[in-house]
């Protein structure tokens, strides 16, 4: 087998193969070749999977991991989505398919990012080039793809919880099938993870747990067991021993700090693999590990071998997170979830983006921590996500990563709270409602001055069901004590900021994804429960929440050309909301629609309409939101489009209240 190096690449592929010549050394020069991209999707879309798989020999396989790489590579350089992660897992996920025999044997993928390489492996390689759009292949695992999608995943740590709960039907049933989870170390800060392992290990049902371990960070996750190593560390004997052993290591000509180094690097190996069996093995679970997860022989001995030990089995996998193409193993954070990139280089090809509404909470919350020391900024493992990178750099002493643990995080800022000071708690709405509870009892209740910065609210587009943040609204609005925003520009977020640090209760400001809330609109002082006037007119009321005062306005320019006069409210305050100026609508008897990015069961409108009946008033009401369903992936502008949230269909919808009220 020859390397086949191309710009970001080191593949290996089958010798005789037509190649391009290896670049320089940094990889940057040599161009794509498309032609052999063309050749590789067409050979997997040929294969008839799993069933070639299981005839194929251990350099056939080996050959195949290359065929994937490649294709994956292409593919979602086109699409975009997420390449890191679905690099590192390929010869993991053959091993699993070479072993077991999908669909009879169920595998629960945690998150479900890293199921690409499953999805090539149960025939949906054709389907790749409609990846994450409406209509076309999820980037997630999905039932109504395939029969070997056992289990609807995209959010973390469940897996291991769900895949006792087959087993246990199995065994209920009488059945004979195997039952996998595959869940990374970073989905092991979560607490569900946990509390799956310890049942599964007291029950002693038989499944087998693989950990891919990409970024060895579990023993930095287990706080027990890395205060007992500190405070053995911190022992005077142990301190005097490894200073005497490092002097003589050291004191050694030539290679004495190289060996040292590398000795100290084996120390902690050993130390970590330790660890991990003592805490697996204490929950119960058989462990074997770490193993090579990129080493698909390997990999196929320890899955036939955990077939057949009795009770619950935890396989340590070692992958590389980005394998086999240089620019994500370099930088596996950027290609962890990707817009369509340039393979040679790994340029996203996008046009740049006006400033974030997240970009605009990061400086927001620089400038509120030079200025005020009680200032805290908390997120659950979305650092970059939510721009706090820089926040974590200079206020590093004021910056909390929790790890996949929102609901930890939440409670955590309780406390923090309680002590004097003011945390802001950055999440993206979808996984804002896994602390639903903690929201309500550890700090509404308590009247606490948490501020909830919620990310990625609304529609999202390509990552579908599981991450639309469509619910906060409802699911927030119905706890006694908070004080909800949404923001419809950037001025406007940073403004919403500054009261929230003053203000002494909970208090939550959603903003979507990317820039769309950005309109440029002239800044109006915040006025508590206030809402602002973006456009006067007598025959219709839209009142716009966040960033839908932008298709707001746009379809009242449609209904002035159609002779209707169309006042745009900036609603601001979502709770609570300003009463007295519905008061004055309801009065006036005007229609009033209510426009939200926002499921409408619970929303913003739904009780907008209830005020003004409960009040009185008989102004006829539309409410525009999110229909009671879980909404699919596909292009964030396309799925506003379809689903009547277009500038055009709120017009159209707009212009037929107006002559239903004309007709009363």
């Amino acid at each position: 087998m020859q390397s086949f190096k191309q710009t970001g690449r080191d593949l290996p592929i089958p010798a005789n193969e037509e190649t391009t010549q290896a670049g320089p050394a940094d990889g940057t020069a040599e161009p794509y070749d498309e032609r052999r991209a063309e050749m590789v999707r067409k050979k997997l879309t040929e294969y008839n999977f799993p069933k070639d798989l299981k005839d194929m020999t251990e350099n056939e396989l080996s050959l195949l991991s290359c065929e994937i790489r490649e294709f994956l590579i292409s593919s979602i350089a086109r699409t975009g989505g997420h390449l890191a992660s679905n690099l590192g897992i390929v010869e993991l996920t053959i091993a699993l398919h070479k072993v077991f025999n999908l669909p009879g044997d169920k595998v629960v993928w945690d998150v479900g990012h890293q199921s690409y390489v499953h999805k090539i492996l149960t025939g949906r390689a054709g389907g790749f080039h409609t990846l994450r759009k409406r209509g076309g292949l999820s980037g997630f695992p999905k039932q109504a793809e395939s029969p070997s999608d056992i289990y609807n995943s995209g959010h973390s740590s469940t897996s291991i919880s769900a895949a006792m709960g087959l087993a246990s039907a199995r065994d209920i049933m009488g059945e004979k099938h195997e039952v996998v989870a595959v869940i990374g170390d970073g989905a092991m800060t979560g607490g569900l993870a946990y509390e799956g392992l310890n049942n599964a290990g007291t029950k002693k049902t038989h499944m087998i747990v693989i950990l891919n371990d990409n970024e060895m960070s579990i023993s930095e996750n287990i706080g027990s067991i890395s205060l007992h190593l500190g405070k053995l560390r911190a022992s005077q004997a142990y301190q005097d021993i490894k200073k005497s052993l490092k002097k003589k290591i050291v004191a050694i000509p030539a290679v004495g700090e190289t060996l040292y180094r590398g000795l100290d690097h084996m120390k902690d190996m050993m130390r970590y693999a330790v660890i991990a069996e003592s805490i697996f093995e204490d929950l119960g679970f058989s462990y074997y590990g770490p193993v090579d997860g990129n080493n698909i022989r390997e990999m196929i001995e320890i899955l036939e071998r955990a077939k057949t030990i009795e009770g619950p089995v935890l396989i340590h996998a070692v992958t590389v997170k980005g394998k086999g193409y240089r620019n994500a193993e370099m930088n596996p954070g950027k290609f962890h979830g990707i817009a369509p990139f340039e393979p040679e280089t790994g340029k996203v090809l996008v046009k740049k983006e006006e400033t974030s509404c997240s970009v605009r909470c990061g400086e927001k919350l620089l400038d509120l921590a030079a200025a005020d020391k009680r200032v805290v900024a908390i997120t659950a493992a979305m650092k970059e996500g939510v721009g706090l990178t820089r926040f974590a750099e200079i206020f590093e002493n004021r910056f909390y990563d929790t790890g996949i643990a929102e609901a930890h995080a939440v409670t955590f800022a309780a406390g923090l709270a309680i002590g004097g000071m003011r945390p802001f708690v950055c999440i993206y709405s979808t996984f804002l409602q896994r602390a639903y509870d903690q929201i309500a009892m550890d700090v509404a209740m308590q009247k606490l001055p948490v501020v909830f910065m919620i990310d990625r609210a609304g529609n999202v587009g390509a990552d579908g069901e599981t991450h639309h943040g469509v619910f906060d609204l409802s699911y927030l609005a119905h706890i006694p004590g908070m004080t909800i925003l949404a923001p419809a520009d950037g001025t406007e977020l940073q403004a919403m900021m500054d009261y929230a640090l003053q203000a002494e209760k909970p208090v939550a400001i959603r903003f979507p994804k990317g820039d769309r809330s950005l309109t440029g609109a002239a800044p109006v002082p915040l006025v508590e429960g206030k809402s602002r006037l973006l456009r006067a007119g007598g025959d219709l009321q839209i009142w716009a929440v966040g960033n839908m005062t932008i298709p707001a306005l746009a379809a009242a320019e449609c209904l002035e050309k159609k002779g209707i006069s169309a006042a745009v409210i900036d609603a601001r305050f979502v709770k609570p909301f300003d009463t007295e100026a519905l008061q004055v609508a309801g009065a006036q008897g005007v229609p009033i629609l209510t426009l939200e990015d926002n499921v409408i069961t619970g929303g913003f409108g739904q009780r907008v309409s209830v005020f003004l009946a409960h009040a009185g008033y008989r102004n006829r009401t539309l409410n525009l939101g999110w229909p009671d369903q879980f909404i699919e992936h596909g292009d964030i502008e396309q799925l506003f489009s379809c689903y009547g949230l277009s500038s055009e269909a709120i017009a159209a919808q707009a212009e037929a209240l107006c002559k239903k009220s004309d007709s009363i």
